[in-house]
């Protein structure tokens, strides 16, 4: 037996040398090298290797003996970045992005050839790991190990400029990452998206819509940054509105708009896209209420192939609605299964359904049931009609009390009250011979409870039972759930940017953490790891990256991490945890 050695070039272009033990066997007349053992990678074996002689001889072996002591000269979070780069090559994105145009307009001293893949895949994990601005990136690249696809480090230049405190050089080339990255944006998400199919196998034929939108700290690029219907609860922000249409589970595409947009001024731009791009024929467009409009309608039946729709129908304003729910049959509800948390809970809440005559012609409705959302409206309203009745019991002693003789004064201070909470939904009030009085309203607040635990679902689907029609609108809380990493652990924001196109492709690239994150979730679900994907990012920042000195030589090794960090990498079937060897040369970049 004898030893040899083979080197293999990764897919994203780095060349590891693996070390074998081999030996000579004769085959069918001729002398052939047979693999006995496969030793793994060269630079892994060099460290290892007293180590591993100390092992073999036995604990009565003499230590190695050191000229000096060993000084560790660093330690940094490595565990996340590595599960990163391990999805990066799973989506095939190394060679995706090398094959990507660049930003064509380079400033003089740029490198027209700068490794800005790598910089995606960093731009990524922080999102994924502690989600900061480009500026601010540089305090996360001196805590974690964070390296380009040969293995040199990202480190940080630090040089105040005003505000600044990042070399503005250095600066320019993670912005520029941003712009290379954008203007790619329609092919990659195709491409990811058959790289998904490839991966995971499922047939489309429900694409999911729905929007969020995101506030800037700033004032963000004019044209872009608006004021409008904020679901973060700030209205004095500016915002932008971000739709993102999930297939199977997994986000394909995403969108941008100014932050005053209505949600139903997105639907056809969403088709057109959706039909062009991706070639879709035969879907069904699943979205909520805020998409009904009769010229959406339209643009779904007008759409090249046959799409059809299941969408959401408001409640509130909507005499349609209340006919319908008029047609209600009690003795013609059909039970819905429960998901997983309804089969867990020791008091199943109950979900039913029936179909109800509608006017429209070749329109289906369902009406929906929903024990858990009729508690959860009846807290909702409780709460409201609290508020409100204390409001109107302080009006009605400032009037009894002579403080409030005006009329018009009396009309507009009860005006106030009832608009704060949705008043008019629950209270009626009049003034007579000067005394104020309320009462509970005798038409709304009835309207209101009748209303409370039901929605409606329309389709034009005729082979939809109205079983999977609920199952299938469901699935819209999906979307909702990835807005919630999208915006919180994930983190679109913080947003700073007042260029346009750069606000686009930070967008992105939370679009892009969204779909690892999903992936690390399936991967974890499927290998029977009872673990949220944000707790396993957490774990696996225990797998550290230590840099020490031993005898006047440095040395780098991996440390393995909790158990749980542990649990994460068999489930993704990671085995080796080291990065990429630098080539001779500098050992970092920036």
């Amino acid at each position: 037996m004898f030893i040899r050695s083979i080197k293999v070039p990764s897919s994203s272009g780095v060349v590891h040398e693996y070390v074998r033990v081999v030996e000579s066997v004769r085959e069918n007349g001729r002398v052939k090298q047979k693999v006995v053992l496969n030793l793994g990678r060269r630079d892994t074996l060099v460290t290892l290797l007293p180590l591993l002689q100390r092992f073999l001889l036995g604990d009565a072996a003499p230590p190695v003996e050191h000229d000096g002591p060993i000084h560790a000269l660093d330690a940094s979070t490595w565990g996340p970045v590595l599960v990163v780069r391990h999805f990066f090559q799973q989506l095939g994105l190394w060679p995706l992005l090398d094959s990507c145009r660049r930003w064509p307009r380079l400033l003089p001293d740029e490198d027209p050839d700068d490794d800005w893949p790598s910089r995606v895949l960093a731009l990524i994990a922080n999102r994924l790991v502690r989600p900061l601005s480009e500026h601010a990136l540089a305090s996360w690249l001196e805590t974690d190990f964070v390296c380009d696809r040969a293995g040199r480090r990202y480190l940080p230049k630090w040089k105040r400029h005003g505000r600044v405190q990042v070399d503005l050089v250095v600066l320019q080339r993670w912005y520029r990452t941003l712009d290379h990255l954008i203007i790619n944006q329609a092919n990659i998400e195709v491409a990811l998206y058959g790289r998904l199919r490839d991966l995971f196998h499922f047939q489309p034929d429900l694409v999911f819509y729905d929007l969020t939108s995101t506030y800037f700290e700033g004032h963000g690029p004019e044209g872009l940054a608006k004021h409008g219907y904020s679901r973060d609860g700030q209205p004095r922000n500016v915002q932008v509105v971000v739709g993102v249409v999930m297939v199977a589970g997994w986000p394909i595409a995403h969108h941008v708009w100014a932050g005053n947009t209505r949600d139903s001024k997105t639907v056809a731009e969403v088709v057109r896209d959706l039909t062009k791009r991706f070639q879709f024929r035969q879907m069904v467009f699943v979205g909520d209420r805020g998409m009904v409009t009769e010229k959406n309608l339209h643009v779904l039946q007008e759409a090249d192939g046959d799409w059809g729709f299941l969408l959401g129908m408001t409640r509130r304003q909507n005499p349609e609605a209340e006919a319908l729910i008029d047609r209600i049959d009690e003795g013609g509800w059909l039970d819905c299964p429960g998901g997983i948390n309804v089969q867990e809970a020791q008091v199943k809440p109950r979900t039913r359904v029936q179909e109800v005559a509608c006017d429209r012609v070749g329109v289906r409705v369902f009406v929906v049931d929903s024990d858990e959302r009729r508690g959860y409206e009846q807290r909702q309203r409780e709460k409201a009609m609290q508020r409100v009745r204390v409001g109107l019991e302080k009006l009605q002693t400032r009037v009894a009390k002579g403080r409030l003789k005006d009329a018009a004064k009396i009309g507009a201070a009860a005006q106030r009250v009832l608009t704060r909470n949705h008043g008019h939904r629950y209270y009626a009030w009049q003034l007579t011979a000067g005394q104020f009085r309320f009462e509970e309203h005798p038409v709304n607040l009835a309207r209101e409870k009748k209303y409370e635990g039901k929605y409606l679902i329309q389709t034009d689907q005729t082979d939809m039972t109205p079983q999977d029609g609920v199952a299938h609108y469901k699935e819209l809380n999906e979307v909702e759930r990835g807005f919630r990493s999208l915006k919180d652990p994930i983190g679109m924001r913080p947003i700073w940017h007042t260029n346009e196109r750069r606000v686009r492709a930070h967008i992105f690239v939370a679009a892009l953490a969204f779909l690892i994150e999903r992936i690390l979730q399936r991967a974890l679900k499927d290998a029977g790891v009872p673990m949220s994907a944000q707790a396993a990012l957490t774990a696996l920042q225990t797998i550290r990256h230590v840099r020490f000195q031993v005898d006047s030589a440095e040395r780098t090794g991996v440390t393995p991490g909790s158990g749980r960090a542990r649990e994460v990498l068999k489930a993704l079937k990671i085995t080796d945890l080291r990065p990429p060897t630098p080539p001779k040369g500098p050992q970092t970049t920036m």
